[in-house]
């Protein structure tokens, strides 16, 4: 397989309700989180990244206007995380991607070279799933070959990837990915990550 054959699904449809104002738009480095996730992920030379959004979906994607990446909105955002990550998927198939990478806009810290790192190793490998390891668990950023879309397309409208991980114990590789454990949800995390 061909490593540039894959996709990078970046999942941005959530509302923010803890953090009480579009996460996706706050500054990081200069740029908003959501672009600064997009430019990550296409630093990969992964063949194409696909940004599902939802909540607030006109205001985000106009921060992406000028970045070459697929735009795919789910209507059913608010059901769950399950639904963005069918619309990634079911965006992924209909390109012909043999494997995508998982990730969210709000893990500012993962690099290019850390989602480039999935790839490698799936091809390495040949482990069909590649999870990033924080926290003592599993989770995004993770590489899924395409045998496993349908059990991503299974998922329950309220469900994350975590499940279909686990459950595929023998088909899955860990990789410590401490940076993964930086995520923005509150107000207290971007203080963290952005001091005043």
């Amino acid at each position: 397989m061909s490593l540039h054959n894959y996709g990078i699904v970046l999942l941005a449809a959530g509302s923010s309700t803890r953090m009480g104002v579009p996460k996706q738009l706050l500054e990081y480095h200069g740029k908003p989180l959501i672009r600064h996730a997009a430019e990550t992920a296409l630093a990969t030379g992964c063949a194409e990244v696909i940004v599902v959004l939802g909540a607030n979906a006109g205001s985000i994607a106009a921060a992406l206007a000028d970045v070459p990446v697929v735009v795919v909105e789910n209507p059913r955002w608010a059901e769950g995380m399950g639904t963005s990550i069918q619309t990634g998927i079911r965006t992924a198939n209909s390109l012909g991607m043999q494997g995508v990478i998982l990730t969210l806009a709000d893990q500012p810290l993962v690099t290019p070279e850390i989602l480039h790192r999935l790839a490698e190793e799936h091809v390495r490998t040949r482990k069909p799933i590649v999870t990033s390891h924080y926290a003592g668990t599993v989770g995004v950023p993770v590489y899924f070959a395409r045998s496993h879309f349908p059990q991503l397309l299974a998922l329950a409208p309220d469900q994350g990837c975590k499940g279909v991980i686990l459950k595929n114990g023998d088909d899955a590789l860990r990789i410590a990915c401490p940076e993964a454990e930086a995520d923005v949800d509150t107000p207290a995390d971007y203080e963290r990550l952005v001091p005043a």
